[in-house]
């Protein structure tokens, strides 16, 4: 049997399933209700949303973003060993604590090196489409296990670890999904072709550099409204990027659209939407400024964007 990306999508509605009832069984949790109900809409949008019409899809996330939108989902109080247990089984493994991190990215660049052409009964053992994500899942599995065989532990406590980690990053886990399907909603509706529009009417073209310039600020801007940069450049890509710099000025596509992703990567430095690279590693932390990552960020993702700029301009024609 191929290993397959839906295999891994199972595990993950499994997973996201759990929480739900543990949540709902969580008493000290004042939501505990709303709280299962938004976790069991997105368990059920990996268990059978490709089954599913895609006008219900759509339903089932407009009701999971009222619901995260009114405040309806918390955290409850998960129970944990106690601190000194944790202590001594941390000073015991000492380094070996980072294992099962580390086997991720090896089992994944093995998965998707060594083993893409490995065959059991004449197919191909893990999907050729999704190599890398299917190698990933696998080295997640691996890591559980060895994670549990270190610390002595059950794959039942891995689950529960799972929800302690997703009742602390709360409603943001979802938030990168969100911004895909925005993405795509963009294209559709023809935000590009807007872009497109106004750019042309409105600022003078004629100048490569403000044509780089605006292509390479409007991605960052763009990644900033939307927090993810693959959805900004559709977008971007499809306004200024493809009709001036590479049809008008001969641009390099590959060019262009790697430098592209760099600008993007800038916004994501500034905003709040990449909620998984910004906040949630302030809620992790404690930090009592819940923008203090972005703050930080700041005085380094600007220069860069200008840096980005500079180098598409002498570049882009490489």
């Amino acid at each position: 049997m191929t290993l397959t990306l839906e295999h891994f999508y199972v595990l993950v509605g499994l997973l996201l399933g759990a929480v739900a009832v543990m949540n709902l069984l969580d008493r000290s949790n004042p939501r505990r209700v709303t709280t299962a109900l938004f976790w069991g809409l997105y368990a059920l949008l990996y268990l059978a949303g490709e089954r599913m019409p895609p006008a219900a899809v759509g339903a089932l996330m407009i009701a999971m973003a009222l619901v995260a939108g009114f405040g309806w989902v918390r955290g409850g109080k998960p129970a944990m060993p106690a601190e000194d247990e944790r202590r001594a089984s941390a000073a015991r493994l000492g380094n070996l604590l980072f294992l099962p991190a580390l086997l991720l990215p090896i089992v994944t660049v093995v998965g998707a090196t060594l083993l893409k052409d490995v065959q059991l009964a004449g197919l191909p053992m893990l999907d050729q489409k999704h190599l890398t994500l299917v190698s990933l899942g696998c080295g997640a599995i691996i890591a559980l296990g060895a994670a549990c065989w270190l610390t002595r532990s059950t794959p039942l406590q891995g689950v529960r670890e799972a929800r302690r980690l997703v009742d602390a990053i709360s409603w943001a886990v979802v938030l990168p999904h969100m911004l895909a399907v925005l993405g795509l909603l963009f294209t559709e509706a023809g935000v590009g072709k807007a872009v497109a529009h106004v750019t042309t009417s409105y600022i003078n073209m004629d100048s490569r550099l403000v044509a780089v310039a605006v292509f390479c600020i409007g991605m960052a801007l763009f990644t900033i409204v939307m927090g993810n940069g693959f959805a900004a450049f559709p977008v971007m890509a499809g306004g200024v990027g493809i009709p001036v710099l590479v049809n008008m000025y001969g641009a390099n596509p590959a060019v262009m659209a790697a430098i592209g992703m760099f600008s993007a990567y800038c916004g994501t430095l500034m905003t709040p939407m990449a909620a998984n690279f910004n906040i949630v590693p302030a809620v992790l932390l404690d930090l009592p400024d819940k923008n203090a990552v972005i703050r930080a960020q700041v005085p380094t993702a600007l220069p860069l964007l200008g840096a980005n700029i500079l180098l598409l301009y002498f570049l882009m024609n490489q």
